[in-house]
């Protein structure tokens, strides 16, 4: 490397992470890649071309991205930049997407009509975006989305091997071993391959082993025979890893995630949380309504968080009978989502909690839901539609969206969070304010994400829902959320260097694509 580690030498390359499926793994390795290299002092940035998720996030710019590529930012300790994922797909129903390009909505798209041509008129500015982050930083971390053998899509693709191609990026691919098959996803991959992708595929990284890694080797020789390829690392499964991956949960049960424009099912989901007692006598269970659409469920990381309190995902009235305090999360269909709460009686049970005092929190979406009318021409084409009267709230949606990093103080503590809303909604009284919106009796309402991460305000947010509820629940004092995220990179980043052949990581960043690579037949048809 051109000065060596923790020099000011510039590597002048980068790396694409794929993957032999959705959910392999590719953004929390890339996420490792980015953290263990920062700390070697090198300049590092996180790239995706495009990303399809409801989890997103915004950038100090008022930019909206993908919240996976504000993470991996966080791993290279950088600001997030709209160069990071400069397309971002929000899925809206089973067939159209919103687009966002640089950050900003464009407009609706099916996914014939983005496949057909918007995409390929696309690759332009994703190369454009790549090249400056390169320009400004020692290296690039790229991450692929899906598999780059999806043979039906290769000829519009500009995140996987069509951005590898265009920047000739040297190509790691990565398998998730725990679900089996790996070698055949490994090979299979490679062999779809056309001769020119094939020839930027520069080696495999097995992900979330379990076992004695010695019984693992003798089919990793047999695949690099087959493959020419090396296997640059087996990384071994770690429980609790709380890091944002796009729509994925990170959790059991298994789910599944159509890679076309679906969503994921969280059913029974339970989000993982500090192993650690409650710090007061009880726990305090939080129930989210897992409504359709959903987005950025990552708001509730920080309750997961803290010692004591349970995460629990529920699509049935009669699971709110035991919640402590309720969730109805931001979505991307308020009308929509509204709909599904009262055709499975959710709605009635909500409004029966709201009527005995037990605690109730909307964020964004779930927000306008728990207001008296909302009036959609934009999102939903619904027109005038009644929402559950929780809260004294009118909200009309507006084609512009907000894209906002907001600033403030609730419950006598200050708070930062930020917001991604079409929705405007007119607040008309209320017990409290409560951020942008208010409190009435025990519910509460806000277009605020992230407002959460804010320790002091979810102490006392908390403090104010264990009253509520009854509960003798304390929160820890020393809960510090920020720190359990670096903690997480941390961990991350020592997964690649203990576990990964960094040596040959460096080359492939520094030197590119290896010469020679062999063809493995068929390749693409």
């Amino acid at each position: 490397m051109n000065g060596g580690p923790g020099t000011s030498g510039k590597l002048g390359g980068g790396l694409l992470v794929a993957g032999t499926t959705s959910d392999a793994g590719k953004s929390v390795v890339t996420a490792g890649i980015c953290r263990w290299l920062v700390r070697q002092g090198i300049r590092v940035a996180p790239f995706k071309a495009q990303n399809m998720s409801l989890n997103s996030f915004v950038t100090r710019e008022g930019a909206e991205i993908g919240r996976a590529q504000a993470m991996q930012a966080a791993a290279a300790r950088v600001e997030p930049t709209a160069l990071m994922n400069p397309v971002l797909l929000k899925p809206g129903g089973d067939r159209t997407s919103q687009v966002v390009l640089l950050g900003k909505p464009v407009g609706e798209l099916s996914a014939r009509g983005y496949h057909a041509g918007r995409q390929e008129q696309l690759l332009g500015t994703v190369t454009d975006c790549l090249a400056e982050l390169r320009r400004t930083h020692d290296a690039v971390i790229c991450e692929g989305a899906g598999s780059p053998a999806e043979i039906n899509l290769r000829r519009t693709d500009i995140v996987n091997m069509g951005i590898a191609r265009a920047a000739r990026l040297p190509v790691v691919v990565v398998g998730d071993i725990d679900r089996g098959g790996v070698f055949a996803s490994f090979f299979g991959t490679t062999a779809l391959l056309s001769k020119e992708d094939q020839a930027l595929v520069a080696g495999y990284l097995v992900n979330k082993f379990r076992g004695d890694v010695t019984l693992l080797e003798p089919g990793l020789d047999m695949l690099r025979t087959l493959t020419g390829r090396p296997t640059l690392g087996v990384l071994p499964y770690r429980h609790g890893l709380g890091i944002d991956e796009e729509d994925g949960m990170g959790v059991p049960p298994a789910r599944t995630k159509s890679r076309a424009w679906g969503r994921v099912s969280l059913r029974g989901a339970v989000r993982e949380s500090v192993v650690a007692p409650p710090h007061g006598a009880d726990v305090l269970r939080v129930a989210v309504c897992a409504v359709p659409l959903m987005s950025n469920f990552t708001d509730v990381d920080a309750l997961a968080a803290e010692p004591g309190v349970v995460v629990r995902f529920v699509d049935r009235a009669e699971e709110l009978a035991d919640a402590d305090l309720v969730v109805l999360p931001g979505t991307r269909g308020t009308v929509r989502a509204l709909t599904w709460l009262r055709e499975r009686g959710l709605a009635d049970a909500i409004a029966r909690r709201a009527a005995e005092g037990r605690p109730v929190l909307g964020i964004c979406g779930g927000f306008q839901i728990l207001g008296e009318h909302i009036d959609d021409e934009v999102e939903s084409r619904a027109g005038a539609v009644e929402g559950l009267g929780l809260l004294p709230v009118r909200v009309r949606f507006a084609a512009d969206k907000t894209l906002a990093r907001p600033v403030g103080e609730a419950l006598g503590e200050p708070v930062e969070g930020y917001e991604i809303h079409h929705g405007v909604a007119d607040v008309t009284g209320g017990d409290e304010e409560f951020l942008d919106g208010c409190r009435v009796g025990s519910v509460w309402g806000t277009h605020w994400h992230g407002s959460l991460e804010s320790d002091g305000f979810r102490r006392a947010f908390l403090r104010r829902v264990a009253a509520d509820a009854g509960r003798a629940f304390v929160p820890a004092p020393d809960t510090r959320f920020g720190t359990l995220r670096e903690e997480q990179l941390d961990l991350l980043g020592d997964l690649v260097e203990e576990h990964a052949d960094t040596a040959a990581l460096l080359r492939l960043i520094e030197e590119g694509v290896p010469e020679g690579l062999p063809f493995v037949p068929p390749g693409a048809p």
